[in-house]
């Protein structure tokens, strides 16, 4: 085993895991944190010991107050950033919700202020940029039944290898 070898270490990102509500229009489910300036999509840090499905169902109904049923993977990010280290983010379908899910719609009050739809086209201005990105890649992989590897949002490109060093914003 070289130096090098033996100086690497595992990583330990963080994980986090959210939905992506849709409306019978196709406007996505947005929720406005008290803590940050922009929109966020509904989900949270990952437990230890936690699942990412059963984290993005229990962020939803702590931030919601909804139980409803959350689909299939959507896309997996890495996204790293230099405050945080590493990350690792799940992004689940959660369809189009019930009526009576809709009607019970109650944002925490604390770490959420207000949850509304708003168009796909939207997301660039109300989302952080790499977030909107993920998003805008979770709504073509549900288009498509096709679940997504990102990374700082966006595919890969084939034949590179990607570095924290290389962050997009």
């Amino acid at each position: 085993m070289t130096e090098t070898e033996q100086n690497r270490r595992p990583a330990r990102p963080r994980t986090a895991a959210g939905a992506l509500f849709f409306n019978d229009k196709g406007h996505v489910l947005l929720v406005r944190p008290s803590y940050k300036p922009k929109w966020e999509i509904p989900g949270g840090y990952i437990e230890e010991g936690e699942s990412p499905l059963a984290a993005c169902r229990r962020e939803v109904e702590e931030e919601l107050g909804i139980t409803p049923a959350i689909g299939a993977l959507l896309v997996v990010d890495w996204a790293p950033n230099e405050a945080e280290g590493d990350k690792v983010l799940y992004v689940f379908d959660g369809g189009e919700p019930r009526p009576e899910d809709l009607n019970a719609l109650k944002p925490d009050g604390d770490e959420i202020l207000a949850a509304e739809f708003h168009p796909a086209e939207a997301v660039d201005q109300l989302l952080i940029p790499r977030l909107a990105r993920r998003v805008k890649q979770a709504i073509t992989a549900r288009e498509q039944d096709h679940p997504q590897y990102l990374e700082h949002g966006a595919p890969p490109s084939h034949g590179s290898l990607t570095t924290a060093t290389s962050q997009l914003p």
